[in-house]
């Protein structure tokens, strides 16, 4: 596992907008595999006769550019390195560190011989009055850990997928993980990594002062994945267990949350309406190692943890997801790309017997489904090895099969 690990969906993107006028913006929580990607592409580029010296790497987290403490600093230390005769490629990691950051990365991108590249650990860095500085000038590429699929090709084969499903969720699908082979090392590494994110992307940044409280509602949303929920209900709940929180402070946090990629939200959308809805959404983390890291090994609903596997795929494949209200049901994403719309329910599994309303648990997750009239894809996804099966055009596909494109 030396070797850097392959992250072709994310080097190709590279690769397609390279020395188009852009700036290539790779967003993404912490240690999912941004710097290494930079590594990949430099591979990429010396194989192309890039020479070492038209490439410029800074990562403003290591100690050595500490001291480019202004934007004007950073513009001039790059600059300084440019080279006249032939293009130049400059990556920085973490950009976020230099306040006003967008005003150097400017100046590089106006330059003729100048290809930009820059990564961030925090969705801010493309909000706020200096990123209009950048505005139709970058392409977005937002990155996350490793996918079931991409965990798989690292591991070199596929014997055993379940164990391997299992294994996927409680050792995390960061990178480095794949590194540590003892459960105390994964969890010592996944907590450096939960520290950095709540301390550097959050506390600090946003000056919050209340960290339990931050805590406490990091708890709520990681325990209640794939539950409908909202910033007046996690008030409300810690205010009965004892603790003094408003409305506006929870929803300051989720904010944060997600602006640092650790939580994502899926909002709500009226499929007969075709509009989205304001109250109401779903939080999804952004590795469920990590929730086994915070809430420990305590009881799982699995259901919703595959919830979360599919909808983080779902943004991996390039769809906006939301989730879906059907009169008075639910499905649980309706996923809108280039080709239009699909919608996806998520079952751990359809097996079993009739519950007290006489119905199966299948009939139960087809029924919000069919109650859309409209000829887009339907899938059924379970964790059950059945054959690939139709309901009246709903596909039913086990879901690691899914996962792994197949």
């Amino acid at each position: 596992m030396s070797q850097l690990l392959a992250r072709p969906q994310y080097l190709d993107q590279l690769i397609r907008f390279k020395d188009k006028d852009l700036i290539k913006v790779v967003t993404g929580i912490r240690r999912c595999g941004k710097s290494t990607l930079f590594d990949l592409f430099t591979q990429y580029l010396k194989a192309q006769g890039v020479e070492g010296r038209q490439i410029i790497r800074l990562n403003l987290e290591f100690p050595e550019y500490h001291e480019l403490q202004t934007y004007r600093q950073l513009y001039d230390y790059i600059k300084a390195q440019l080279q006249d005769d032939c293009p130049n490629y400059i990556f920085i990691d973490e950009v976020q560190t230099v306040p006003e950051f967008q005003r150097a990365v400017d100046g590089l991108y106006v330059r003729k011989n100048c290809d930009v590249y820059i990564t961030g650990s925090n969705a801010h860095i493309l909000s706020g009055d200096l990123a209009t500085l950048l505005s139709g000038r970058y392409v977005e590429i937002k990155m996350l850990p490793l996918s079931f699929r991409e965990y798989i090709s690292a591991l070199g084969e596929r014997n055993d997928l379940s164990a391997k499903y299992r294994n996927y969720l409680e050792n995390s699908s960061f990178p480095y993980a794949l590194e540590l082979s003892q459960k105390k090392d994964i969890r010592a590494y996944l907590g450096s990594i939960f520290d950095s994110v709540i301390l550097k992307d959050i506390v600090t940044r946003r000056k919050i002062a209340d960290v339990t409280g931050l805590q406490s509602v990091i708890r709520f949303a990681f325990d209640n994945i794939g539950n409908l929920t909202s910033a007046t209900r996690i008030a409300n709940t810690m205010i009965s267990g004892g603790r003094k929180i408003s409305v506006h402070t929870v929803e300051n946090y989720l904010e944060a949350l997600t602006g640092s990629f650790i939580l994502y939200k899926a909002g709500r959308y009226d499929v007969k309406g075709k509009q989205q809805l304001v109250t109401g959404a779903k939080y999804y983390v952004s590795d469920i190692g990590l929730r086994y890291y915070l809430l420990g090994s305590k009881k799982a609903d699995m259901g919703h943890i595959l919830e979360n596997v599919v909808y983080l795929e779902l943004l991996r494949r390039g769809y906006e997801v939301h989730v879906g209200k059907v009169a008075s049901a639910e499905v649980d994403f309706i996923a809108s790309g280039e080709d239009g719309e699909e919608y996806y329910q998520v079952a751990y599994t359809v097996e079993g017997e009739p519950g007290k309303d006489g119905k199966t648990i299948l009939e139960r997750e087809l029924a919000p489904l069919k109650s859309i009239r409209d000829h887009n894809p339907k899938y059924l996804l379970t964790m059950d090895f059945t054959p690939k099966t139709s309901h009246n055009g709903i596909k039913q596909i086990n879901a690691l099969a899914w996962l792994l494109g197949e």
